[in-house]
């Protein structure tokens, strides 16, 4: 009745929805590196000089620069080094917002495909970059991959910092599940489409992994280098992360529950 054909059709139409894959964002050799700073007067220009000389050679790069409320000179040495490196972008926020919001708005602002995020106190070592660009472009990694996450194996902290990271990072894999050593690692590569997709929180920067995997990509940790702090004060400490944290951890665990990512067919015209 059917015959060969007629029965082949039925059956290919009849089997399991099979799970694709999500297509890996392009990298086309262009990157927008987005900066947060909060009264960092004395690690802008080093740190600027240090990204510059990182990416120059293939990689077609900006440096966006926010300002999140600075009370001292950093506006003004921003824009003085905009004279001398004309890739360099600077916006202002008249009022500080907090570290994710100015993340939110570099990304927003960003004019490529892909982000790298760096802490302005220069702890990060922008020489890292390269490393995780490379590691994109590697045609062994997943498919959907989205974020690669900075994992900071040494370091260079007070032990207490330390001893802290360590428990709310062991914690919060625990509870999100989201098989990264180290989200509080500043330097990250990321698709712009997929940040710009996510819940938008204060807060957000820390839980990328566990958002990132819940909206259907893949992660890859990356170990890099860590730096001490040369130049002016951290602007957090112990206490003033571990509260907010336990919120945010819980909330960031609600949302994971509450997603239903689709199976596609294999027929679907996609």
């Amino acid at each position: 009745m059917w015959g060969d054909e007629g029965k082949a059709l039925l059956s290919a139409r009849t089997q399991r929805p099979q799970k694709l894959a999500m297509p890996k964002h392009a990298y086309h050799g262009r990157l927008s590196v987005v900066v947060p700073v909060k009264n960092e007067q004395d690690n802008v220009e080093p740190l600027v000089r240090e990204i510059a000389a990182a990416l120059s050679g293939d990689t077609t790069f900006e440096i966006i620069y926010i300002n999140d409320g600075s009370t001292d000179a950093t506006q003004a040495r921003l824009t003085a080094l905009k004279a001398e490196f004309p890739m360099l972008r600077v916006i202002r926020h008249r009022a500080s917002c907090g570290q994710s919001r100015a993340v939110t708005t570099g990304v927003a602002a960003a004019r490529h495909e892909w982000i790298a995020t760096l802490d302005g106190d220069g702890q990060n070592d922008p020489a890292d970059i390269p490393a995780l660009l490379a590691r994109l472009a590697d045609p062994a990694q997943p498919a959907n991959l989205e974020l690669l996450a900075g994992w900071r194996a040494r370091r260079n902290d007070t032990l207490l910092r330390r001893l802290s990271s360590k428990i709310a990072n062991g914690v919060r894999s625990r509870m999100l599940r989201d098989n990264t050593p180290d989200t509080g690692c500043g330097l990250k590569v990321f698709a712009r489409e997929t940040f710009l997709a996510l819940p938008n929180f204060d807060h957000m920067h820390r839980f990328l992994p566990a958002l990132v995997i819940r909206n259907g990509g893949a992660v890859v940790s990356v170990s890099v280098h860590h730096r001490a702090r040369e130049r002016g004060s951290s602007k957090y400490g112990v206490h003033n992360r571990l509260w907010v944290g336990i919120v945010d951890l819980f909330g960031v665990a609600w949302l994971q529950r509450r997603v239903r990512l689709p199976v596609i067919e294999a027929d679907s015209d996609l």
